[in-house]
């Protein structure tokens, strides 16, 4: 017997972000959405990068970082190279290369594929 949602019509799904949980992560705190989603390859984390942000990197997952808000004096740390950043800067961050957040920001992460913390490696 066919299933009835076969033929259903894709449909868009609505995510608070501010009603998600945030979670620890070595960039500050993370509300993560959208894993497990099978219309969507990835996850979207709205991140509160806080002062003691930890440089790490991705062997899998890809991320582009969009800057929301940040101090003048804020940066995006790069293979140890630190590069100033401004509200609405968006950064491709492919896998291997080592970053972290210099000073408080906002920040909305595209992690592709599904985030996954085990992923999350320090520096060397």
């Amino acid at each position: 017997m066919p299933n009835p949602d076969d033929n259903a019509a894709p449909t868009a799904t609505f995510v608070d972000l501010s009603t998600i949980e945030p979670v620890n992560c070595p960039c500050g705190w993370a509300r993560r959405a959208f894993a497990g989603n099978p219309n969507f390859p990835g996850t979207v984390h709205l991140t509160e990068i806080t002062d003691d942000a930890v440089s790490h990197y991705h062997r899998e997952h890809t991320e582009l970082y969009v800057i929301l808000d940040c101090p003048d004096a804020a940066a995006l740390e790069i293979e140890g190279q630190r590069h100033p950043v401004k509200p609405l800067n968006a950064i491709l961050i492919p896998p291997g290369v080592s970053h972290r957040a210099v000073g408080r920001m906002r920040v909305l992460i595209v992690c592709v594929p599904d985030f996954d913390p085990a992923d999350e490696h320090p520096s060397k």
